[in-house]
């Protein structure tokens, strides 16, 4: 991790490593490229300033990784004149059509480039915002994001990253969980379980094997009664158990309020008042309001797909200065828009 923070999040700026092919051009529409083509043909390379901005109120994420590519894109040779590059943070709250990176410097620089940042940002920001969205929902119940497994493992750092951005207090793969400076947290599968035969035995070998720093959190719904194998745990590992996953199938009913009720009351009348229940499975804004109001005794919620199905949040990249001329579009405005919110990045940083 870097030493530099990210304001809005109060934690280490994360460290993206940039990748090959986006910095070779291959993932940019085609007319950029040919762009940069016609433009050196014809001698043509000024200092032009683009605005980016975004479509709808939202909670930004991916500009730590859009610098990132700018600081490598920009570190590669001399530049006359310095770029210069402006910049709100991953975690603020962004309005629409707000400025939330601004980038001076030859066309010719990064021009190319303009692809990767607006899909950075679009992604990102969409789950960000989901994110914030479920947290807000499930407020003051503590969020957790386990939606690695409904997007491309070549973005399951990033997805996890923006959900603790929106507000989620973990998420499950050890990738994104650094990124955002944190540790993975995670129970265990369902196959673990199934392997060996019995929950109890299960969890016993999980206490066994893993670092005991790892808080032992039981999944409860493969084989028995979910109340029962919580308690069968819970006899088990005693003061050991932090808590118990409730992931309940369809086929099944899912998880209801009812049964978080039943299971809390049954690991109480057991003596087992410290052990937590986390609930899983399918859940959105409208589940998680459906459990509030039942007053469901939930200690964390762990949310998937309603993050990572997320659609992403479109932003627009528009130059608006050419050699320090005002310009724009039809249906923008020539010249800068004030944001006195963005704030110079540090291009070495």
């Amino acid at each position: 991790m870097t030493t530099t923070d990210t304001p809005a999040l109060g934690v280490p700026t994360p460290q993206f490593e940039p990748a090959a092919d986006v910095l070779s051009g291959e993932t940019a529409d085609v007319y950029f490229e040919r762009a940069r083509t016609i433009l050196a043909a014809e001698g043509l390379d000024p200092v032009v300033t683009m605005e980016i901005f975004p479509r709808a109120d939202a909670v930004l994420c991916g500009a730590e990784e859009a610098l990132a590519y700018l600081r490598q894109i920009f570190g590669q040779g001399a530049h006359d004149p310095d770029p210069v590059v402006e910049s709100l943070h991953d975690g603020d709250a962004v309005a629409r059509k707000e400025v939330v990176m601004r980038i001076t410097a030859r066309y010719s620089a990064f021009g190319l480039y303009e692809t990767a940042l607006l899909g950075i940002l679009a992604q990102s920001t969409g789950w960000a915002t989901a994110a914030r969205r479920i947290v807000e929902a499930a407020d003051p119940i503590p969020v957790i994001g386990f939606g690695a497994r409904h997007v491309h493992p070549s973005v399951a750092d990033q997805m996890d990253y923006a959900s603790v951005v929106g507000g989620c207090i973990g998420a499950s793969t050890p990738a994104g969980a650094r990124l955002a400076g944190l540790a993975p947290t995670g129970t265990m599968p369902h196959a673990l379980i199934l392997i060996f035969g019995d929950t109890v035995r299960a969890v016993e070998a999980f206490d066994r094997h893993i670092d005991p720093t790892v808080p032992r959190v039981a999944l409860v719904d493969t084989f028995r009664d979910e109340a029962e194998e919580s308690v069968r745990v819970a006899d088990a590992l005693g003061e050991r158990l932090w808590g118990v996953r409730l992931d309940t199938p369809a086929e099944r009913g899912r998880v209801t309020a009812d049964l978080v009720k039943e299971v809390r009351a049954r690991l109480d009348l057991a003596g087992h008042p410290h052990v937590r229940i986390v609930v899983s499975g399918g859940l959105d804004t409208e589940r998680i309001a459906y459990f509030k109001e039942a007053g469901a005794p939930i200690d964390s919620f762990a949310v998937g797909s309603a993050i990572s199905d997320a659609s992403p949040i479109d932003f627009t990249g528009d130059l608006k200065e050419i050699d320090g001329r005002a310009v724009a579009k039809r249906g923008r405005i020539p010249g800068l828009t004030a944001n006195p919110r963005l704030q110079r990045v540090d291009l070495q940083g």
